[in-house]
């Protein structure tokens, strides 16, 4: 894996197309988030499905209409470049990936950055708690649940989740540490069998790639930033782009 000493130093690679994979890992102790643009016709109501859904969408910061150049969580970063892979939907349904939306930059799009469980990561591993996807090279789980958010308006559906496995003799910790980060998902949503929250073949995520969990562990559910894309099917916007799940953009913030 590369090294970077600043997110900036990052961002610079994402936009030259030089990193293109998942971000976990990247950067300890700065905040990822992940990204929803939205026509502006439906930022307020997507805003206020944020906030009554604040586990699954932690509001980092909201860029104006037609601004793709974040202020408080960044400088130097523009959002139509800097994120490793995009996902565009149009009318709610998947279009295409890409690496940049600078050809589909309009002046009525908002930018809604969203708190990402990557940001803890770098804690739970100072307190020796393996990160698995990490070590294996590979992009974090993702489920879609039968846990429903709050509807807002016609943004409504089922949360989605990120798995890590964790050893059970770890868990009071976990729970313990991520609880600090309430702006990035915060404490698990649930803890063991995952058949209770809708998920009932583990091997094979919606979103992301499996990692086993061994013996001597339990499967560990967060609140997961990819919420929205799964909203999007059912709130059909005219387009929607997001981070592909897993590749998040990188913040000046630190956790």
């Amino acid at each position: 894996m590369f090294e970077y000493d600043t997110p900036e130093q990052l961002r610079k690679d994402i936009r030259n197309k030089i990193w293109t994979k998942p971000t976990s890992g990247l950067l300890s102790g700065f905040i990822q988030t992940n990204v929803v643009i939205l026509p502006s016709v439906y930022a307020s109501d997507f805003e206020q499905f944020c906030i009554s859904n604040h586990k699954s969408c932690p509001i980092i910061e909201i860029l104006e209409p037609g601004n793709p150049h974040p202020s408080t969580s960044t400088q130097q970063a523009d959002i139509r470049t800097d994120i490793p892979r995009y996902n565009i939907y149009k009318n709610g349904r998947f279009e295409k990936e890409s690496l940049s939306i600078t050809n589909l930059w309009e002046d009525h799009f908002v930018t809604f950055l969203l708190g990402c469980s990557f940001s803890f990561e770098y804690a739970l591993q100072n307190a020796g708690i393996t990160i698995k996807h990490q070590q294996l090279e590979r992009n974090v789980a993702m489920y879609v649940t039968n846990i429903q958010t709050v509807t807002c308006q016609k943004f409504s559906g089922p949360m989605v989740v990120s798995m890590r496995p964790i050893p059970t003799s770890k868990i009071e910790e976990t729970i313990a540490i991520t609880k600090q980060f309430p702006n990035n998902h915060g404490a698990p949503i649930h803890v063991g069998n995952p058949s209770i929250i809708g998920i009932n073949d583990l091997e094979h995520p919606d979103y992301g790639d499996f990692t086993e969990v061994s013996p001597g562990e339990t499967p560990v559910f967060w609140a997961c930033g990819v919420t929205p894309q799964v909203i999007a099917l059912n709130a059909k916007p005219s387009l929607m782009i997001t981070h592909t799940p897993g590749h998040m953009f990188l913040t000046d913030l630190t956790a």
